[in-house]
């Protein structure tokens, strides 16, 4: 049997997870990208173990973070006729996923500001 060390979430990661949840991101897609963040690569049953996910959250997760463009997937051929197993990594930092959160939220904060003067000018 080989041992494998898998890298788990600590007190900041934690803290790090918390705010990307108050900013409006699922918990599980929060937990896996930032144990992403940490790696330089994780398969479906690392992610499963570091962010306390079952194998079809995390099939869901990466979803998501797919349609954001936010990982990278890849397949590993194993010896013999098992499915390959795919391993995933961030397509950008953390940072740049900020970024375009903070970009978002910049949007979403003038759009509504618009509507509250809207409304202001319309009950006047």
């Amino acid at each position: 049997m080989r041992e494998r060390s898998i890298h788990v979430l600590d007190d900041d990661d934690t803290k790090i997870v918390d705010l990307l949840i108050k900013l409006g991101f699922k918990k599980n897609v929060a937990n896996v990208i930032v144990f992403l963040s940490k790696v330089d690569g994780a398969t479906s049953r690392s992610i499963e173990y570091a962010a306390d996910l079952r194998q079809p959250e995390v099939s869901i997760t990466m979803r998501e973070m797919h349609q954001h463009n936010w990982v990278l997937e890849r397949e590993i051929k194993q010896g013999g006729k098992g499915r390959p197993i795919k391993e995933y990594r961030l397509a950008v930092d953390i940072g740049s996923i900020v970024d375009e959160i903070e970009a978002l939220k910049k949007r979403e904060f003038e759009e509504d500001m618009d509507c509250i003067r809207k409304l202001k000018d319309l009950i006047k």
